[in-house]
Parts: structure tokens; sequence; C-alpha cells
């Protein structure tokens, strides 16, 4: 395996387009949730100039509005401008109500382990769960720095710190490795919308350049181990100003940036969208167990890579296949890592609903829950209880490796 090398990964603001359809997506699974926790629900978005297009398919005892819904997001984004806003754009929506399905309308937490093993999966699918000791968060460092650029460049946004920024913003990181390991960041690059033109009163790219890198690289960085240095390359919108941007400037759609949302290309991820989806879709809360899976196993210091990936066929309850793979880092050999991963942790559909509470978690916290994750990843984050982020059975883990 290749020791020395240069990485990159990116990251995007929630006023991104297809962020924008990501969040709309989970705060519409949200508001089923919220008041129906047995709601089935799939949700796409598509958004281009003035038009934001929703289609979703559910079955729920619930009642949403999905244009008010939509139109709320947009406003609390951040887009109030002539070009988008919450209240001028066109929604049209493609919505189909589908029966009661009985197979789906169970309560996991009421379940003995002989029922949990009768609900099967309806999909089909290959996962992928990572983690590594690079940050704390057990995340590469290239998509950690990424999102705390891309969150940093929000934040002085809002606080009206820059009050010339719009919502839509990219950020990317660039990490040298030396023997495997974060040695120097590389190169460091920021995309930010701005209101208006040099001509109509806005900034030019020198001022914007030292304002970004006041108040959003130099924070950013300023806790971490790994800094930019004299070398490091700074670019600041490289291909010129950047007016507006949003979905007037480049369109969006549901479940577009993966990687963003997962580990920033640095290890697998499946080809499925995590956002949009209700959680009796094993193809995204089987992503969130197999991180969880991957991260006990680095936490219990087992390893310093650990990719957990999991394939499910349709009709069955349990995976097919659960695989470990540790890139030559793992303390014991790899066949043994997964079988102490199939011991000790529990893949089957209706066991990872009930272990992280999938349906009730949007009722219990404020604003939802499933819309926090579809800006800023929905793995790393250090910022949220998340219960697949928890390493409660690292030592477990290790003393059954003994």
């Amino acid at each position: 395996m290749k020791k020395d090398f240069i990485f990159s990964s990116e990251s995007v603001t929630e006023g991104h387009p297809d962020k924008l359809c990501d969040q709309i997506s989970d705060a519409i699974v949200d508001h089923f949730l919220q008041q129906d926790p047995s709601s089935s629900v799939i949700a796409e978005c598509a958004v281009s100039t003035a038009i934001l297009f929703i289609a979703a398919r559910f079955s729920s005892a619930a009642y949403v509005d999905f244009s008010s819904v939509a139109r709320g997001a947009i406003s609390q984004i951040g887009y109030e401008q002539k070009e988008f806003n919450s209240k001028t754009c066109s929604i049209i929506t493609s919505l189909k109500e589908l029966p009661e399905d009985a197979v789906r309308s169970f309560d996991e937490r009421r379940l003995s382990e002989e029922e949990i093993d009768l609900i099967p999966v309806r999909n089909q699918v290959t996962l992928f769960g990572f983690a590594c000791n690079q940050t704390a968060s057990c995340m590469p460092l290239p998509i950690w720095l990424a999102h705390k650029l891309s969150r940093k460049l929000t934040s002085v946004r809002i606080q009206r710190i820059l009050p010339y920024l719009m919502p839509d913003g990219k950020t990317q990181v660039g990490v040298e490795y030396r023997d495997s390991r974060p040695h120097r960041i590389h190169s460091i690059t920021v995309i930010a919308a701005q209101i208006r033109s040099v001509q109509r009163g806005g900034p030019d790219l020198d001022r914007l350049r030292d304002d970004l890198i006041e108040t959003v690289i130099r924070p950013a960085f300023h806790d971490e181990e790994v800094r930019p240095d004299d070398r490091t390359r700074i670019f600041i919108n490289p291909d010129g100003p950047f007016i507006v941007g949003g979905p007037s400037v480049h369109s969006g759609l549901t479940g577009r940036k993966n990687a963003i949302d997962t580990y920033g290309e640095y290890s697998r991820h499946s080809g499925a969208a995590l956002s949009g989806k209700d959680p009796v879709r094993i193809d995204r809360v089987g992503a969130y167990a197999a991180r969880y899976a991957a991260k006990n196993v680095v936490a219990a210091g087992l390893a310093g890579e650990c990719e957990v990936q999991i394939s499910y066929s349709i009709g069955l309850a349990r995976p097919v296949s659960v695989q470990v793979e540790t890139f030559g880092t793992g303390t014991i050999p790899d066949d043994k890592i997964g079988l102490l991963v199939e011991r000790h942790f529990d893949f089957r559909l209706a066991s990872i609903m009930r272990q992280f509470n999938l349906r009730y978690l949007p009722s219990t916290i404020k604003g939802g829950f499933y819309r926090k994750l579809s800006a800023y990843g929905h793995v790393g984050r250090m910022d949220i209880g998340l219960p697949w982020e928890v390493t409660d059975k690292a030592a477990l883990l290790r003393e059954d490796a003994k």
C-alpha cells in the first residue's frame, strides 16, 4: 500500500443546491416520523433556477404539507434573494400514497429475537463503514477539515461577520501523507458565493481572500495538530467571482453528495443516497451500523484503519456477507476481527432500528433529527449525539481479542 501521497476531500455548505435538496428530503422524513413513527416514506428533490420538484412515496397516518416544509427549509438556509427565495419559487410535487404495509408496521422495541429474525430487508445493497485514527472523531483528516471549513463559512455568514456572503459554498483540503500519516496541509480551496459583484459594491477577490483567511481558515485550523504552513497553497474563488450561487446558478438533486456525506472518498461508500429515507431502508441505516462497528474496532486499538463491508439480499433478515479490511494496520488478523464484529454487532434491520432508536429520534430532538444529518456529514459528527458514533463496545472487543 502506498505510504507517501496527497489526498484531497471536499465539502459543501448547507446552501449548496444538492444539500438544499437533501435537507428538504430529510425534513420531510422528520415531519412524518414526528407524527407517526411507523411511517414509511421516500422523498427526493430536484431544484433549478426558481423551481423545486418533490417526488415522494409514503404510507403514514401523518399529514405533511410538503410545500410548507420545503419553503421553511429554504428560508432557514438563508435564500431570501430575488433570484431564489422561499416565497416566490415554484414548487411542483408528485406524491403517491401507498397502502399500509403490515410487514413494515412492526414496533421493533417490542419484538423478541425470533421476531426480529423474521423482518427482512427490501433492498439488495452492499454498504461500507470506515474509521481511522487520524482524528479524535475517527474520521479521515481531509474530510474532517473540509467539513470544518464549510461549517465556519456558514457561521461567519449567519453571524453577519461577513454579511456579503451567500449560503452557497464549497471547500476542499489536500493533506500530504508521510508513511501513511497526515504530515502537512498541501492545499486549501474555499469557494464562497457573494451577494453582489464588485461593480455593485461587493468585495473584490483580494478582500475576499483576506476576509476568508482571517475569519474562516485560521479559526478552523486553530486547534488542529496539522496546520497550514508557508508552502500550503490557498485558493479563494480560483475561477473568479461567484455571484449569488445557489439554485439560480446551478441545479441540485437529493443524494448526489455521497462522498461528502461519508468519508470524502478516502474509503469506499455505497452508491445509495442516505437522505430522504425512513429508517426501514437498510441502504440508509445499514451504513450507520457499518460505521458503528468500524469505529469501535479502531477505538479498541485493534486497527489503525478499519473498513466494514456488509452485503444484504432482498427477503433476508441477516447480511449475506460481513467483511473486514484493515489495510495492514490490524494488531490481529483481519479474519479474527471479522469474527469479533459478527459476534458483537447485530446487523439485522429491526435490531439496528431498535439499538439506535431510529424511528423516535425526530420526536426527541428539537428541529428534527434527520435534517441535521443532511449537511456536513452523516458520520463522524461531534456536534450531535449520534448513536452510531459511540464506542461502547471498544472495551468488549479489546478483551475478546486477547
